[in-house]
């Protein structure tokens, strides 16, 4: 099947990294059958009337990691121009991040077609979602009163504090009941009360590596990415210095994956992305998740044409 036309929203183009970006990995596969790749940047989103249209560059993709794209040639088009668009946008899941899912929304509504559903990434928090799974996860916590975190702190001895709105492994704390920074750090985290705080309880597996599991397309990849912490850490996030290290995922994981695939599929997500410590589900990430690079280079499975299988079916 060629000749159709796939556009993404992502990142400025110039702060992705071919090495790694699983964007790119989906846009070169893409390419590679003979479909035309346009790149949308979120700002350029607009409605009028009951037509959204976006300012879409059309990008030729030479093979070259540190100059991986040619911006061919760039239009004013609706998104039902397109056979499919695909919002790959990084967090910070902000009020313009949640503006923009209303103007996906209603694009939709026009006829076009947007992977991951714009509802579903706006009803899915990455961090509060797994609540609706309480057989899957740990003991958890959502507050912002001190005094309910500091309870949970006691009462566990043990426990990892991060905000809702993080990625990357940003301003993610483990706290000891004894630690003397306890208070400054949900001080800091709750911002007196003003913000929302995830706390889990310490999940010691995480020695072997906080887990990316995808789901594409309702089918589980059956490879994972174990994000392993460097020495003296006890967060596994590449972005802080982890170790990736692609390997079958283990029969938990899969219990888990696909217990979720059908029902997260059901509800138009078609990437997803699990984070899974030990036997534990800690996150759905819905709004970009990534590892596709990781595990192709490692295994040989080729996640970016599983998507791209995915999206020529749909």
């Amino acid at each position: 099947m060629s000749g159709m036309r796939f556009a993404f929203i992502v990142d400025p183009l110039d702060h992705l990294k071919a090495y790694k970006d699983s964007s790119i990995a989906v846009m070169r596969e893409t390419a590679a059958r003979g479909h035309a790749v346009f790149a949308i940047q979120r700002p350029t989103l607009a409605l009028r009337d009951a037509t959204v249209s976006a300012r879409a560059q059309r990008l030729a993709l030479p093979a070259d990691d540190h100059d991986w794209y040619r911006v061919e040639a760039e239009s004013v088009e609706p998104l039902t121009a397109f056979d499919a668009v695909l919002m790959r946008q990084d967090p910070p899941f902000d009020f313009e991040y949640v503006a923009a899912t209303w103007l996906l929304e209603r694009a939709q509504a026009a006829g076009a077609t947007i992977w991951n559903d714009p509802r579903a990434i706006r009803d899915h928090s990455e961090k509060v979602a797994i609540a609706e799974f309480p057989q899957l996860i740990a003991t958890t916590l959502v507050a912002r009163d001190a005094r309910d975190l500091d309870a949970f702190i006691d009462e566990l001895g043990d426990v990892i504090l991060k905000p809702l709105d993080g990625m990357g492994g940003s301003r993610i704390f483990r706290v000891r009941r004894d630690d003397p920074n306890r208070n400054v750090i949900v001080e800091t985290l709750a911002r007196d009360g003003a913000s929302s705080v995830m706390a889990q309880r310490f999940i010691p597996e995480i020695a072997a590596g906080d887990k990316r599991v995808l789901i594409v397309g309702g089918e589980v990849i059956p490879y994972c990415l174990a994000r392993i912490p460097k020495a003296g850490e006890t967060r596994g996030n590449l972005a802080v210095g982890g170790r990736g290290v692609a390997q079958p995922i283990s029969s938990r994981d899969r219990e888990i994956a696909e217990y979720l695939a059908p029902i997260l599929f059901g509800r138009g997500l078609m990437i997803v992305g699990l984070d899974v410590i030990g036997d534990y589900l800690t996150e759905i990430n819905v709004t970009s998740p990534t590892c596709f690079v990781e595990i192709a280079r490692e295994t040989g499975c080729n996640v970016a044409a599983k998507l791209v299988d995915a999206l020529e079916r749909q």
